[in-house]
């Protein structure tokens, strides 16, 4: 063979040889792509298997063994880990829910507490740390318990006035309850086991037992386990409503504040879309009690959209949250004042720690942009050092009831063991 043949043949080799190894890679790529789902969609389950091997509930019967702090610490997975985005906007839809009664809606304007964005996004913080410091501890841990107390302090006051009633605060705690299961259901990746559903019921359960709240209104006098009660307090919300939710002027002021906070870092020329997006979440009785219009069909459509799409890429291709990155709402350890701060924040940027990151990062240089306010800004108005529970809640009750809290929390450890 000569030197011309040679190279010719040498060239038709390699030539055959590149050939067969990009075949061989392509093969690879194509394996890989069929198996990245997989393989994401048995690490998304996981997470539901190692549950149900550190909490053993697995037959109704076993529920009604279910302790509150079992209960506290399935939720905490749920909220923290498996749907935190979606277990949030749960919570800030039960309480915008509760402003489509006029009783509660009349409450809030009467004390000013939603009559300008301002103040309602004080207000709306202080109930969401509240909220937030009972749910990242557990039923016996005395932030929990000091949380449930400075609450019961605050609605104690207008209980007495009669502003507050009994059934506001059923209807209030049944919402706390069911929209999380709900909201998950319509929007997530997968809906609730029973089991999850038992755990928030028997956790809500021992909130409202630790608030005092009276379950006459509903069915049963005693519930065998927190899936019962759960079915009974949601029914009876449903009921609630039929006959409470009612088109009130008072309704749509809250309405309003609430949604100006839920579109606080929307830029103004989409708040109206924004606005839209957030009417197409609502069924038509809430739509109409708050006073607002249906929104066009596209936007359904854009939901829709939006939903399924989000549900298949978090169920196929994205993986599971890692324990490190678990999504709380409070600092667990106090500062040298003894404060908290807010993880993180929604809107006005109250009890949030004003580091360098928060001020000078990426995200910070946007809300500067956007002309929204920061953590440190306008000197103390923000609480940059942080809260006591003690304090949290509307102004004129700031440094009020102390002695009544820390009465009330010597109470509850006796009660609230997490047995």
């Amino acid at each position: 063979m000569d030197s011309q043949s040679r190279s010719t043949y040498n060239a038709t080799y390699a030539d055959k040889r590149d050939s067969v190894f990009d075949g061989q890679w392509s093969n690879y790529y194509l394996l890989l792509l069929l198996l990245y789902p997989v393989v994401v969609a048995l690490l998304r389950h996981d997470r539901l298997r190692k549950t149900l091997e550190t909490f053993p509930y697995t037959t109704r019967r076993s529920f009604a063994d279910m302790t509150d702090t079992h209960a506290s610490e399935i939720q905490s997975i749920l909220g923290e880990l498996e749907f935190p985005f979606i277990f949030e906007k749960a919570l800030q839809f039960a309480l915008f829910r509760t402003y489509g009664i006029p009783s509660i809606s009349k409450l809030l304007v009467a004390t000013s507490q939603f009559s300008t964005t301002a103040t309602a996004a004080k207000r709306y913080t202080d109930t969401v740390v509240l909220v937030r410091e009972i749910m990242s501890f557990r039923p016996n841990e005395e932030r929990s318990q000091e949380a449930i107390a400075r609450m019961n302090f605050i609605h104690g006051v207008y209980q007495k006035s009669g502003k507050i009633s009994n059934e506001d605060l059923l209807y209030t705690l049944s919402l706390f309850a069911g929209e999380p299961v709900r909201w998950i259901k319509n929007y997530e990746w997968r809906a609730l086991e029973d089991f999850e559903i038992c755990a928030i019921g028997t956790y809500w359960k021992s909130v409202g037992d630790a608030m005092g709240i009276d379950y006459e209104p509903l069915k049963s006098e005693a519930w065998v386990d927190g899936l019962q009660w759960m079915e009974e307090v949601t029914t009876w919300g449903e009921s609630y409503e039929k006959l409470h939710m009612k088109p009130h002027e008072d309704n749509h002021k809250t309405a309003n504040e609430t949604v100006a906070i839920l579109l606080w870092e929307i830029p103004t020329a989409a708040k109206n879309f924004g606005k839209n997006l957030v009417c197409t979440m609502m069924d038509d009785r809430l739509r109409e009690a708050v006073m607002y219009d249906k929104p066009s069909a596209i936007y359904y459509i854009l939901l829709s959209v939006i939903v399924t799409t989000r549900r298949y890429l978090i169920r196929l291709f994205f993986f599971p949250r890692l324990y490190m990155f678990r999504v709380r709402g409070v600092t667990d350890r106090p500062s040298k004042e003894g404060t908290f701060y807010q993880a993180y924040y929604n809107a006005a940027p109250y009890y949030v720690k004003p580091t360098l990151w928060r001020r000078w990062g990426p995200t910070a240089w946007l809300t500067r942009f956007v002309g929204l306010p920061l953590p440190g800004d306008d000197g103390r108005k923000y609480h940059p050092e942080g809260y006591k529970i003690q304090d949290v809640g509307p102004e004129i009750m700031r440094g009020k009831g102390i002695e009544d809290a820390r009465d009330m929390v010597k109470n509850l450890r006796k009660r609230r063991t997490g047995a």
